[in-house]
């Protein structure tokens, strides 16, 4: 990774203040590609493999939670690209500011009128909504304005990509964490688009040789936004310390204080960085079975939905025990520590890695 230092506090309050990130950190990841992490190289995506892209993300996390979960979350839509037809794909994918915002919120109803369908609803928690140049909503399928139902009798769900010119951004994101994601609502009313825009997410019929396209979308998830969570860990285990430090020159903790905290810091980071290199040990094992074989295994699936929810539950019990050493300067607002507390206690909220099984 080059100019990281471009991340820094400054610029992460600033995003903060805007409400998204702000141009400096965008153009750096346009000329990085982060955005197109899974795209092919032939239209100026990294192609990156699925371990690749796990490492690229949990660094941006570290470095500051809006700018991992966006790059996270946008890329993750790019991730699409492996599901689209050939048509769509040339049409979206090559161009250099590309960024796809999207939910996975069932908020709409696409009614099929001949080869188009007409769109109208609306999607909530779409992260990087105010610099996306598309977005991605699911929605129920109508013919002649009724559901069209599958061989179980359940409503038929599909995915579209749509034009930034043809959504309308609400303002959604009201909470105390990850502001600058501008994880914001969108909708669209009677919208006419053709059928190619529509895709499904199918690891069986991706349309793409590429074996990153073959991971079940719940595993995918579940590790992405496992490492975001344990980016903005470290980065928040890394500023408690030197918050500890800092009163200890005002307040002159005795030796058995300081020990006792060196220790359980210690301790604490050992755990976690053990548990980290178990989750890239087992991400590496089903990236090596779909490379070979064509796809994971049950058991390595589940592997990474166990590993993926542990990590998870082990860094919410870290930053809850580490927390009260940093002191008031962890609930002062508007500083550094505060920004990655609330960052981590918001991301940390996500349905998908409530449960630790």
């Amino acid at each position: 990774m080059e100019n990281l230092k471009l991340f820094n506090d400054t610029l992460a309050q600033k995003a903060e203040q805007l409400g998204q990130l702000p141009e400096e950190w965008l153009q750096e990841i346009y000329h990085q590609k982060w955005f197109k992490l899974f795209v092919p190289q032939e239209f100026g995506g990294l192609e990156a493999s699925f371990p690749e892209a796990l490492l690229v993300e949990e660094k941006l996390a570290s470095l500051d939670g809006s700018l991992g979960w966006t790059v996270t979350l946008c890329s993750g839509a790019g991730w699409f690209v492996g599901f689209m037809e050939e048509s769509l794909r040339n049409e979206v994918f090559p161009h250099d500011t590309l960024c796809l915002a999207g939910s996975g919120f069932v908020g709409g109803r696409a009614n099929r009128v001949g080869d188009r369908y007409v769109i109208s609803g609306s999607w909530t928690y779409a992260s990087g909504a105010l610099h996306a140049t598309h977005f991605t909503a699911n929605c129920e399928i109508l013919e002649g304005g009724k559901p069209v139902l599958d061989a179980a009798g359940n409503p038929i769900i599909k995915a579209f990509i749509l034009d930034e010119k043809d959504v309308e951004i609400l303002d959604g994101w009201n909470y105390m964490g990850m502001v600058a994601t501008g994880s914001h609502a969108f909708r669209t009313q009677n919208l006419s688009v053709n059928s190619n825009r529509c895709f499904e997410v199918k690891p069986d019929q991706t349309q793409l040789e590429n074996p990153v396209y073959k991971i079940p979308f719940l595993q995918f998830a579940e590790a992405t936004l496992a490492v975001n969570i344990l980016g903005i860990s470290a980065h928040m285990t890394d500023l408690i310390e030197k918050s500890f430090w800092k009163r200890h020159e005002y307040r002159k903790y005795d030796e058995v204080h300081l020990q006792y905290f060196k220790k359980l810091h210690q301790e604490k980071r050992e755990k976690l960085e053990k548990l980290r290199t178990k989750f890239y040990s087992t991400i590496e094992v089903a990236w090596k079975e779909l490379v070979e074989n064509g796809q994971i295994s049950p058991k390595s699936l589940r592997k990474i939905s166990k590993i993926s929810r542990k990590l998870t539950q082990k860094c919410r019990e870290i930053n809850g025990l580490l927390y009260p050493f940093a002191g008031l300067e962890a609930a002062k607002t508007h500083t550094e520590l505060n920004r990655v507390w609330r960052d981590f206690n918001t991301v940390s909220q996500h349905a998908l890695l409530i449960f630790p099984f």
